[in-house]
């Protein structure tokens, strides 16, 4: 009897090292080439029940974990895709141990000789809420409607790929992304666009979290359509207008709650944001963030951006 109780008393303090795995992890990817941040969420560590959430393979999207494992005190975890440049296929593997000050220290190693190091926090608990106790400040004008002053590229090293005309922002496709100079935390935000046929691009919230732009007109909604909080919520109905008519968002941002507005429909209420969405910049959800535009996909253009801090 006591040689089968050994070995499970054995496990017991292994299992309990890798339950500090669970929880949701903000991921600093210094060297990465678009300037993203990643985001983990690890359940079932220490159970045998062992499930992980992920953004930060290529694509964007928020995807379950497919192959998981925590062995001799190591999370790992995989990612099988087609490069979408070169159709060849690339496996992609990530490790990660916990540091002594209760960090998440890894690397990526790719099957195309890709290899970025990246340092996870645990996300901060944020505890506002939109409950109607917050006021409005004094707004904040981020677009001039003359030139891009109060803004910069996200991305090192990519010219910007933006101009100004007829009061309009405009990219050409496969601009850098644009962030203001600004920081907000909480805040409403009018911006109206337009794009093209078969365009996209998106709104970053304090940089971090993207509600979707995308030319969808009549399609039925889900988590990537016109509306959409990129990959976590889908808008509840398809308020979008045709390619090339503008339209016009008011969002507002409350630690974690989102509201969207399209064209006047409520398309998102109140709803807690889960972690970062693949637009982020910066992995710190506890400190005031900047907008990002994106411009990296196709043609869009922007104008009447105003955003207004909603404080106490």
């Amino acid at each position: 009897m006591r040689k089968l109780l050994l070995p499970a008393l054995f496990l017991l303090p292994l299992f309990a090292d890798d339950a500090q795995f669970n929880g949701r992890w903000d991921i600093a990817v210094p060297q990465e080439s678009r300037a993203r941040a990643w985001w983990l969420e690890v359940s079932g560590a220490g159970t045998g029940a062992l499930k992980g959430r992920f953004v930060g393979f290529p694509g964007g999207d928020m995807n379950e974990i497919q192959q998981i494992t925590i062995q001799s005190g190591e999370l790992r975890f995989t990612f099988d895709y087609k490069d979408h440049r070169s159709g060849q296929p690339v496996h992609r593997d990530y490790s990660a141990r916990l540091t002594p000050d209760g960090k998440l220290l890894g690397v990526m190693k790719a099957s195309d000789g890709e290899r970025l190091q990246f340092t996870g926090v645990r996300a901060p608990a944020i505890t506002e809420k939109d409950d109607g106790t917050w006021r409005e400040g004094t707004p904040v004008e981020l677009f001039n409607r003359r030139d891009l002053s109060g803004w910069h590229g996200l991305i090192p090293n990519l010219a910007l790929g933006w101009t100004v005309k007829d009061t309009a922002m405009g990219n050409v496709a496969g601009a850098n992304n644009l962030e203001s100079d600004q920081s907000f935390w909480n805040f409403k935000l009018h911006v109206e666009f337009r794009v093209g046929k078969d365009s996209n691009s998106g709104i970053g919230l304090r940089g971090r979290y993207e509600v979707q732009i995308l030319e969808d007109y009549g399609r039925p909604p889900n988590k990537h359509s016109n509306g959409a909080l990129y990959s976590r919520f889908a808008p509840s109905v398809n308020a979008s207008k045709p390619a090339g008519e503008w339209q016009a968002y008011d969002i507002r941002l409350v630690g974690r709650t989102v509201t969207v507005v399209l064209n006047d429909q409520k398309v998102i209420d109140r709803q807690e944001i889960e972690g970062l969405t693949a637009i982020a910049g910066n992995a710190d959800e506890g400190q005031p963030g900047p907008i990002i535009l994106q411009g990296d996909h196709g043609p869009v253009e922007f104008r009447n951006i105003v955003l207004t801090p909603l404080v106490r």
